[in-house]
């Protein structure tokens, strides 16, 4: 299968989180989902650090973002698929 760039926890997750240094746009990652080691390709649309969120559906303001099949906050700006999540477009809903 090869080293996964990306691992989703969970099939409800909206999100992805990158887990290789130096990820760049362009590359075509390997995308584990955890719950059940299935697996699938996307394609970075930018350079994303490691630890960082990409979308894996299209995100708009104000939709929920879904880790670990939980909500962990909302979009505060637009993220296509294969795009950056991150503090610039997604923020807690805690406060």
């Amino acid at each position: 299968m090869g080293i996964p760039q990306l691992l989703v926890h969970d099939h409800e997750d909206n999100v992805g989180v990158v887990v290789v240094e130096n990820l760049s746009a362009g590359t075509e990652m390997l995308c584990v989902v955890t719950a059940d080691d299935s697996d699938f390709r996307l394609t970075a649309k930018a350079d994303i650090p490691i630890g960082h969120k990409v979308a894996l559906k299209p995100l708009k303001a104000g939709d929920t973002v879904v880790k670990y099949g939980e909500d962990i906050g909302r979009m505060v700006g637009d993220a296509d698929v294969g795009e950056h999540v991150h503090t610039h477009n997604c923020k807690t809903k805690r406060w």
